[in-house]
């Protein structure tokens, strides 16, 4: 096997071997109602996930994420209260602010030579701070066309449900499947990731191609929002903080390396239903407390770090050899 799958390997294997460990001490984890859920509640981190990786896959970050899914729901909430335009009408204004949010900051490190880390922070506290300008209190979402895409689902054998906002995170993880592997695009990303000096002697224009990935990022966030909004029908500018950091966890324990380079959107979401199972776990036994989840991503995260660094020694040893 390609020492490059090694991760993706290990990350179904983690997964699979955590799920029959569920099974066999909660049977109706195996049930479509519990993995409807999981879908269901992981949505959003898996969209904004799926930006991410192309992020990660370049070599960069992206810590504004979070903030701007906030201020997606706050953008919206207060734009239904107060506008009376329609919720499509407001999604496709909000996608073209968070895409165009993101391409500025990718025009930003790429023209100032700036650290992704040290912009993306930048707007992260812009970010939030725009979402506090807008409101400072939870805003409901009443509309009736919110209501009809929460009963929106398709019954699962078993009675479970696969929602709405849990098909689009599938096909959202199917779109970056095919723009991360299967695209010139996703070749420059890798490349990217590579190196900046390789990926120019590749022919990679980088400016263009550094602008696209974080546009690609910030549409990602905007659409976690627009799914996070639907989800809990509300605003709130102090929601998902801390989000960037649970989707970067997601997307390493999935098997991307931190350097850029090598990865695969798939791994991503295994990462992302490996994080829920946890808490679903923990929900069911009822008796571990929520600080368990944290812990046990801390450990599977440190393991994937641990492992990526043993497999750059030994392609590095195999290269010398």
């Amino acid at each position: 096997m390609n020492p490059r799958l090694y991760p993706l390997a290990a990350t179904i294997a983690i997964f699979l071997v955590a799920w029959v460990i569920c099974v066999l001490q909660f049977p109706y984890m195996l049930s479509t109602r519990v993995v409807g859920n999981l879908l269901t509640d992981n949505a959003y981190l898996g969209i904004v996930a799926v930006g991410m990786t192309i992020v990660i896959l370049s070599g960069g970050i992206d810590l504004s994420v979070g903030s701007v899914i906030a201020f997606a729901g706050v953008f919206i909430s207060v734009m239904l209260r107060d506008s009376g335009l329609h919720p499509l009408v407001v999604f496709a204004l909000l996608l073209v602010l968070t895409t165009a949010f993101g391409a500025a900051m990718g025009w930003l490190i790429h023209t100032l030579a700036m650290p992704p880390f040290i912009v993306t922070l930048a707007g992260m506290f812009l970010a939030r701070g725009l979402a506090y300008m807008l409101t400072i209190d939870s805003v409901p979402i009443n509309h009736g066309f919110y209501k009809f895409l929460n009963d929106a689902y398709w019954l699962m054998p078993g009675k479970g449900r696969l929602t709405l906002i849990g098909v689009v995170m599938l096909l959202t993880v199917a779109v970056g499947m095919v723009v991360a592997h299967r695209t010139k695009f996703g070749a420059s990303v890798l490349a990217l990731g590579g190196g900046e000096a390789t990926a120019r002697l590749m022919g990679v224009r980088v400016g263009a191609t550094t602008v696209a990935i974080y546009a690609f990022s910030g549409f990602m966030a905007g659409l976690a929002g627009i799914v996070f909004s639907i989800y809990t029908s509300s605003g709130y500018p102090l929601a998902t903080v801390g989000t960037e950091l649970t989707a970067i966890a997601a997307v390493v324990i999935g098997g991307t390396l931190l350097t850029g380079g090598a990865g695969f959107v798939f791994g991503t979401l295994i990462g992302v239903l490996t994080m829920g199972l946890i808490q679903t776990f923990i929900v069911f036994d009822g008796t571990l407390s929520s600080w368990w989840t944290k812990i046990i991503i801390g450990i599977l995260l440190l393991s994937f770090i641990l492992l990526q660094k043993g497999l750059m020694r030994l392609s590095t040893v195999g290269q010398r050899a």
